[in-house]
């Protein structure tokens, strides 16, 4: 029974405008900055004008990543709500591709902006076998004190025992295919945020993203047993963190080298740990797994995977030899690819937008 799953950060699929931006400049596109702007009414005009038309853009692009998936289930992340996913699913998706998602599931998440976690089905297999979403549960009301994961590292970060654990949610579906289940749990985690206490983002943030991996583990255990028994499930989405990376050194004139390094520490330990679940885009070679390049100038640059297929063990041995594909063609130009890995971009994919995303689309091919 053959499944294609994709999980992808869209980013920013939203439905409303910001205008934020005319009081804080740190908000502001630089492309108004560009322009003496008199009055708050002039700056709305403009930023409608100036999104709408870059929007399109973007999400043309988006759609195109999509339909290079060619998955019968897309988990989706950053939606704002679920008219702007259906609007986007109609008018991009099954438009330009043909072939749309008709099954949709978002339940409005715990993010201050509004972005969402969402799962897109078809409504069979490219097999023809009907895919059923049996159950949908969403888990953002969980509270550290609910599965007892508060701890010192959150309280110096000001989180208390009463605050939720998921930064946006964590949401559960029951999936049957062709009469054979499996659960998806579809997550967001907590994004990388600035130095702090002379740590970076990364380490400063570290302590939550933990807290929501020991949180789906814990709702897995709670569910399926000790390390999800012989469960068949997948964990997916953006996790915002990384146990391996790529830096990159180097300048445009004299070249660049690519060096793969492990990391230490990070919050996926959690699932990796007694072999609870495998992360099955580290069956690709070492330097081929990144999904983002980060880029904070010439001395901050890497490569890195921050958008994951978890599979149970049960559904590892039953997939041995798949191996997941990364669709690179939506990234923007400014995207450093190591030798023998660059890819034709898009048609209009321009140096840093319009893109398709940030992130790129993880599809794998599964026996359930």
């Amino acid at each position: 029974m053959s499944l294609r799953i994709a999980t992808f950060n869209i980013e920013n699929l939203m439905s409303r405008f910001d205008f934020s931006g005319f009081r804080n400049q740190l908000k502001q596109d630089r492309v108004l900055r560009l322009f003496e702007v008199r009055s708050e009414a002039e700056y709305q005009r403009l930023e409608e004008a100036r999104t709408i038309a870059h929007t399109d853009d973007t999400r043309q692009l988006s759609a195109l990543a999509i339909a290079e998936c060619d998955a019968d289930i897309l988990c989706l992340q950053e939606a704002d709500d679920m008219a702007g996913l259906q609007a986007f699913e109609y008018g991009y998706l099954f438009k330009m591709v043909g072939n749309g998602y008709r099954r949709k599931y978002l339940i409005e998440g715990n993010d201050t902006r509004g972005i969402d976690v969402a799962v897109l089905m078809r409504e069979e297999t490219r097999d023809g076998e009907p895919i059923i979403c049996t159950n949908v549960r969403s888990h953002a009301a969980l509270t550290y004190g609910d599965l007892g994961l508060h701890t010192p590292d959150l309280a110096e970060l000001s989180h208390l025992p009463t605050d939720r654990i998921f930064k946006r949610d964590c949401l559960e579906l029951d999936i049957s295919v062709g009469g054979r289940s499996f659960t998806l749990y579809v997550v967001h985690f907590k994004s990388m945020g600035p130095a702090r206490d002379g740590q970076d983002g990364r380490a400063a943030t570290m302590p939550v993203r933990r807290a929501e991996a020991l949180a789906v583990r814990r709702i897995i255990e709670d569910r399926f047993g000790p390390r999800g028994g012989e469960a068949s499930f997948i964990i997916a989405g953006d996790m915002n963190d990384y146990q391996e990376r790529v830096d990159v050194i180097g300048d445009r004139r004299s070249g660049y080298r690519f060096e793969p390094r492990a990391e230490g520490e990070s919050a996926l330990d959690v699932f990796s740990q007694d072999d609870f679940a495998e992360n099955i885009v580290r069956r690709r070679a070492e330097i081929d797994r990144w999904t983002l390049f980060h880029s904070r100038g010439p001395q901050e640059r890497h490569l890195c995977q921050l958008d994951y297929l978890w599979l149970s063990q049960a559904l590892a041995r039953r997939n041995p030899g798949a191996v997941p594909e990364i669709i690179r063609a939506g990234q923007p130009f400014r995207t450093l690819f190591p030798p023998g890995q660059a890819v034709e971009r898009f048609p209009r994919t321009g140096w840093d937008r319009p893109k398709a995303s940030d992130h790129c689309p993880v599809v794998a091919t599964l026996e359930l």
